[in-house]
């Protein structure tokens, strides 16, 4: 999940400390599991050459990088400059190009490769459509989009959670970044209907579940509140919000959950399309 680095315009909510949190907390949490899917999914087509939209902090970029022989070219593309800088400072089990770029103009030639990855990033495409145009235009005719989206709130634990404590705490301005943002996008129709008008053929798209985990509610609550976009709406409330907003989230979870380790249902839809 790469909010404003898959926008086309620059968004600034993915600075100062959020980059360093979102890799710490979030990464491990709900992004590594599904990371690793696409990644066997990706080597399962045996391109030549890949291009990753949205790459945020890399996580799908480590896994290309240990599944695909050394010879395939890996091109890891974020809009937003500091996610990449993080990603590169991680580090890959080999040599990856980085590179600035926005999914809804892609500054690659026609035809330029095999495969195209991107998650968690297409919900905050402006212009779906559009964005899956750009990405059959540089794929080689036959090749393949694979993405995917996260499903509805309701399916996934935690965030719900967290998103109903803030609701209590906040109840005349909730924040609503993770309902409109990245649980925002999780019909299948629209979906298909959005590839089919980008001009991408043979739209599968399957709903996979995964369990996420965490030694305590802090974890989760930190990933959640401090290191993601919410953390905009969140101290908008307020020069206390932001720990006011933490502390509920770590209680609604404790009381869910448990003290920890808890664990809870995360799902999304993976979709593959062909050029």
């Amino acid at each position: 999940m790469t909010p404003p680095a898959a926008a086309s315009s620059d968004d600034s909510r993915f600075a100062g400390s959020i980059p360093q949190l979102y890799e710490r907390y979030m990464v491990p949490l709900i992004f590594e599991p599904y990371a690793a899917d696409l990644g066997r999914q990706v080597a399962a087509l045996r391109p030549g050459s890949v291009l990753e939209l949205a790459a945020g902090t890399g996580v799908v970029t480590r896994h290309l990088a240990q599944q695909l022989a050394p010879e395939v070219s890996i091109v890891a593309t974020d809009l937003n400059q500091p996610m990449l800088d993080v990603a590169a400072q991680v580090g890959t089990a080999r040599p990856v190009r980085w590179q600035q770029a926005d999914a809804m103009q892609l500054p690659f030639p026609d035809r330029s490769f095999d495969v195209v990855v991107c998650q968690f990033g297409v919900m905050f495409f402006p212009d779906k459509a559009k964005a899956f145009a750009q990405a059959r235009r540089v794929l080689r005719p036959g090749g393949q989009l694979v993405f995917n989206v996260w499903d509805r709130i309701e399916e996934n634990d935690m965030i719900l959670t967290v998103c109903e404590a803030l609701d209590r705490l906040f109840p005349d301005a909730p924040p609503r970044f993770m309902h409109r943002g990245p649980h925002g996008y999780a019909d299948r129709n629209q979906i298909a209907d959005d590839l089919a008008r980008g001009g991408l053929s043979r739209r599968d798209i399957a709903v996979v579940a995964h369990r996420s985990r965490a030694p305590s509610p802090r974890e989760p609550a930190l990933a959640y509140c401090q290191g993601s976009p919410l953390r905009a709406e969140i101290e908008a409330q307020g020069p206390s919000a932001l720990a006011d907003a933490t502390e509920a989230a770590i209680a609604a979870l404790a009381g869910r959950f448990g003290p920890g380790p808890i664990e809870g249902r995360i799902q999304a839809l993976v979709a593959i399309a062909q050029a």
